[in-house]
């Protein structure tokens, strides 16, 4: 049979409109293995052209879709059969599990990355892909993912860290790096939702070095946790308060500042004084019971219209990011009216100053929502350790009163 033209097309199309009967047309030969086919259908208004890849196998026809005529125009039609179908019968293997065989592109891989961090919860998704999207940018989206080199990923990073941005050099370096490590890990992994597979031969970011990481050993002493706690009570100068009092709960129950940042009304048991994450970073369910010190301030604050604790200033329909959080500490830290400190830094000084309270390692690592990677804590053990948690914090409470009413008594004297 003969190739199909533009014109033998419109001429069947006209025949259908006037019988309203079904009609296929088949481009080139093909005969007993498969074929490029267009399928006339007439409806009630017009007539509708599909193209379909067709082949016959175990002695049945087998039919998949490419797409519709004209958007889809027949030298289009012959590239995407050729590339896609045509081997793939040659093979004997069936055109039902066709796809795209073009290497994904630079937005292909970084998207589907995006997407994986989304789909699974990961509360950094949002900072990885404002991150990729520049990067995409200046690779060019459009090139295939598997044709970036070492080269190009260092003149993106360099300049971040010339600038004197060497954490922000070594986030980008790590986005990079991950994305492709996810490509390469999920090229033949039905789970993932990628339309495109990579073909990724190497990862480009794999050879740049880290920068060295520098393990935090800050935390506060009694005097300086009250001389904190103090004046986020009644700070010197206007602020949004909810920040403060966002600080305040994060010294109060040792928590991870995404987690208290983003608390909302829902995940507040005021009957019970617990606070429930269904969600946390390592995406466990997590609960504690709160000193009554921590449980008066919650109630104090009224959540706003969208249920959040500490809305963000510039925006009351999310709450405040941690970056916000950590920005506001460092701006108090230059006037000097605070001690030197960080976000990080406070949760390790719960963990500390909770030890001189007397609570026992393991319950504050329970508190604390930090992993536990024996077999027994990781397999077998199911118990919640509420009991043992709301002991704990009892005891925290009482250390923090008379914590804060010694130094007060003490400035008095």
């Amino acid at each position: 049979m003969p190739s199909l033209t533009d014109g033998a097309i419109r001429q069947a199309i006209k025949q259908v409109e006037k019988s309203g009967k079904q009609k296929s047309l088949t481009d080139g030969e093909g005969r007993g293995t498969g074929r490029l086919v267009l399928i006339l259908k007439p409806m009630p208004r017009r007539v509708t052209a599909e193209w379909m890849a067709q082949q016959w196998r175990d002695g049945r026809r087998v039919k998949k879709k490419l797409g519709s005529y004209p958007s889809m125009p027949l030298a289009g039609a012959r590239d995407v059969f050729r590339r896609d179908y045509a081997n793939l019968i040659q093979k004997g293997r069936s055109i039902r599990i066709a796809c795209d065989t073009r290497p994904g592109t630079v937005a292909d891989l970084f998207e589907a990355y995006v997407g994986y961090l989304r789909d699974n919860g990961k509360s950094s998704w949002k900072e990885v892909e404002k991150g990729l999207n520049s990067v995409a940018d200046t690779f060019g989206r459009n090139r295939p993912a598997r044709d970036i080199e070492p080269d190009e990923v260092v003149e993106i990073i360099r300049p971040i860290y010339e600038r004197g941005a060497r954490a922000m050099a070594d986030h980008v370096r790590s986005y990079i790096r991950s994305a492709y490590s996810w490509g390469m890990k999920t090229e033949h992994d039905y789970r993932t939702a990628s339309p495109r597979r990579f073909n990724l031969v190497y990862n480009p970011a794999a050879g740049i070095p880290t920068e060295p990481k520098v393990a935090g050993t800050r935390w506060l002493t009694e005097d300086e946790f009250v001389r904190l706690y103090r004046w986020l009570e009644c700070p010197d100068v206007p602020v949004h308060p909810p920040y403060c009092r966002a600080v305040r709960l994060i010294m109060l129950t040792g928590q991870r500042v995404e987690e208290i940042a983003t608390l909302h009304v829902d995940q507040w048991d005021g009957a019970e004084k617990i606070i429930d994450w269904s969600k946390t970073k390592n995406m466990r369910p997590h609960a504690i019971p709160v000193p009554s010190i921590a449980a008066d301030l919650v109630e104090q604050i009224k959540p706003n219209e969208h249920g959040w604790f500490f809305p963000s200033a510039k925006d009351p329909s999310r709450p405040v990011s941690h970056g916000t959080l950590y920005s506001f500490i460092w701006r108090q830290r230059e006037r000097n009216v605070i001690p030197i400190v960080t976000n990080r830094d406070l949760r390790r000084t719960w963990k500390t100053l909770a030890g001189k309270a007397g609570i026992p390692k393991e319950i504050r690592d329970r508190i604390q929502n930090h992993a536990l990677h024996d077999v027994s804590s990781k397999n077998y053990d199911r118990w919640h350790y509420m009991p043992e948690k709301r002991q704990g914090m009892e005891q925290w409470d009482q250390f923090v009163r008379d914590m804060l009413d010694k130094k007060e008594s003490t400035k008095a004297a």
